[in-house]
Formats: C-alpha cells, sequence, structure tokens
C-alpha cells in the first residue's frame, strides 16, 4: 500500500477512535503510530543491540536503549510521585516465574529476531518470519496468563517499587546508578576499540523516551505489548466457548474480566499495538525502506514459530518483554526489571547459538 492511502485509513480510524471510543484512545493511537514509526524508522531492536553486543561485541544498540531508560525515569519517577492515584508504575513479583520467564524469553527472542515491540514492528513491516510469529506469540501469551497462577504458587514476593519503598530522588539515583553500572558492564565488554554511539539510535532513543512518558501520562499506566497480544485471543476463545475466564485466577479478576467484555479497541495496550502496527507499515511504504527477506527453510521456519509460541507464554511468566518488563519495570522503579535484564541476557547468550546453529 502506498503512503497517501495508507494515512488516510490510519486518519479515518483516528476519526473513528475519536467519535465512538474516546479521544484518550485516539491519542494512544497516535502515540503507537510514533512508536512504531520510531522502531521502523530507526531499527531501534531491542533484540539486535543485545545479540551485536554479544557477537560483534558492539555496544551502540545497548547503550542506546540504556539511554532510553535513564531519559524516561528521569521524568517517570517524579510525575509516578507527583502523581500517585493517577499514574501506576510496572510492578511485578519476583518470583520462579520471573526468573524462568525472563531466561526463556531472552533465549526465544534471539531465535524469533524480536520482542514484543520487535515482532510487531517486523510484522508491520512486512518480515515474514514476524508475521507468522504474531499469532503464535498472542497464543502463547494467553496461556501464560492462564497458567501464571499455577507459576506463582512455587514461590514469589510481593512486587517492590522503588518510588514508594525510598521515594522519588532515592529511586532515581538507584535507577541511574543501575544504569551506568551496566553501561560501563557493557563498554567494558565490547574493548575499547569499540564504536560506543550510533546517531540514528540516539536519536531514536530520546524519541521513544518521550512517546513512553506521553503514553505514561495519557494511559496512567506505563507501555506495554504482550498484554495486548494474550487479550486478543483471550477474546477468540471466550467467543469460542472454548474457554471460561470465570474459572481462571488471573482473567477473572474485574479488570480482565471488563477487558474481555468490551472492545478491544477500549484496551490501552491493544490500541497502541494497532498504532505500531499502522507506523511500521507507514515507514514499510517507501519502495528503499524494505529489503527482500532471505527465504526460510522448513526446519527455520518450525523453529522460528516455536520460539514466538515461547516469547508470548515466557513473557507473561516475567510480567513483560523488552518493553513492559525492562523499559517500563526499570523507569518507573520496579525492582522486577532489574531482575528480569540479567536472566534475559543470559538466555540470550544461549539464544544466539541456538540462532547461529540453525543459521537464521
Amino acid at each position: 500500500m502506498k503512503r497517501l492511502p495508507l494515512a488516510a485509513v490510519m486518519a479515518a480510524f483516528f476519526v473513528f477512535l475519536v467519535w465512538f471510543v474516546s479521544v484518550r484512545q485516539a491519542v494512544l493511537f497516535l502515540i503507537g503510530i510514533g512508536m512504531g514509526s520510531v522502531l521502523a524508522g530507526a531499527r531501534f531492536g531491542f533484540t539486535t543491540g543485545w545479540r551485536r553486543l554479544i557477537e560483534q561485541r558492539d555496544p551502540s544498540g545497548v547503550l542506546a536503549q540504556l539511554f532510553l531508560l535513564a531519559l524516561a525515569a528521569a521524568v517517570s519517577i517524579p510525575l509516578l510521585a507527583a502523581f500517585p492515584t493517577d499514574l501506576a508504575a510496572a510492578l511485578g513479583p519476583p518470583s520462579i516465574s520471573l526468573l524462568v520467564g525472563a531466561f526463556v524469553f531472552g533465549a526465544a527472542m534471539q531465535v524469533a529476531d524480536g520482542c514484543g515491540s520487535g515482532t510487531l514492528y517486523k510484522a508491520g513491516m512486512g518480515t515474514p518470519l514476524n508475521m507468522a510469529i504474531l499469532p503464535v506469540f498472542a497464543l502463547g501469551s494467553f496461556l501464560g496468563s492462564a497458567q501464571l497462577d499455577q507459576w506463582l504458587q512455587l514461590g514469589a514476593v510481593k512486587p517492590v517499587g522503588l518510588v514508594a519503598e525510598y521515594g522519588p530522588l532515592q529511586a532515581l539515583l538507584l535507577t541511574l546508578g543501575g544504569l551506568a553500572v551496566l553501561g560501563v558492564a557493557a563498554v567494558l565488554w565490547s574493548g575499547k576499540s569499540a564504536r560506543w554511539f550510533d546517531r540514528k539510535l540516539l536519536i531514536g532513543a530520546v524519541l521513544l523516551a518521550v512517546l513512553a512518558v506521553l503514553n505514561l501520562v495519557v494511559a496512567g499506566q506505563p507501555w506495554g505489548v504482550v498484554y495486548g497480544f494474550g487479550l486478543w485471543f483471550g477474546k477468540i476463545a471466550t467467543v469460542a466457548g472454548v474457554f471460561d475466564p470465570a474459572t481462571n485466577p488471573f482473567w477473572s479478576q474485574p479488570v480482565n474480566m471488563a477487558n474481555l467484555s468490551q472492545s478491544v479497541f477500549m484496551d490501552v495496550t491493544s490500541i497502541t499495538n494497532i498504532g505500531i502496527l499502522a507506523g511500521a507499515l507507514y515507514i514499510a511504504a517507501r519502495k528503499s525502506s524494505s529489503k527482500p527477506s532471505k527465504p526460510l527453510t522448513g526446519t527455520q521456519w518450525v523453529v522460528g514459530i516455536v520460539a514466538g509460541f515461547l516469547l508470548g507464554y515466557s513473557s507473561r511468566l516475567a510480567f513483560g518483554c523488552n518493553i513492559g518488563a525492562m523499559v517500563s519495570g526499570i523507569s518507573t522503579g520496579s525492582l522486577h526489571g532489574w531482575i528480569w535484564v540479567p536472566m534475559a541476557f543470559l538466555g540470550s547468550l544461549i539464544g544466539v547459538r541456538v540462532r547461529r546453529h540453525f543459521q537464521f
């Protein structure tokens, strides 16, 4: 689709949201478009940044991600402290579920060549594997949420929010200090001769930080991705009569029951996900922006799709992906984000080797 008719469709959908849903959801759609455009335009891949650090000793992608986290935290943490009843942090309980989920997710995202946001924007750009992964990602996310209570019974403690525990100043200093430590570790891992910064990625980091903060302010909650996937499949399963949410500990929660019963356009995560797809599709509409994908073998398709399912399942166990757990978790002062990162990186060390074995 060319850009002009695509822009017309996006504008019409925006008007539809304003008229029939709400102004807030329409604004969140625009924020999602911005996210998708930046992710696709800057090729801001969280998965790729980690893989380049591991395989090529190139820290530029990871340093750009840390810059994004620092900028988002510098604004989000004071906002959370100033408006505690209006804004919520992305909190998740430290648990066995978190440890296992983050590790598996880190491995699977390298094989599937995309995390939650990466799968979205690459599907929007028409990458065949990511387009095929998207529905199985949704299936995995739904099943992971449906079984989450069983995983939490293995061991979990209450979520820890740094803002509530230490106040905004100490929470921000702890967050920035932790990010600085990770940055130094990435540079030391890479060596003195490595290129530290990539201008396009740094610009992308600034824009994504601004959009993440806008999402927090408009939605009242941090940027998320995987909940929307699980909700989409949960709606299908419920309508099909193969799933009764009232009997499930996760989906029987009032907010989740309400999301299942109302229009998907009312869900803040779903509407930004739709925006990300639209924004990436708009970028892909430029003829020079997309290159033909390398054909995959049957084995590569199977391995990639299995990895996509594991992405969805493990992301629910880990209370988010690179966006929900890392970006939103750390930038809003959640302890679980700091547990997620090292476990996911350990998983990525395995994942890049699996990816290399199957010659992706």
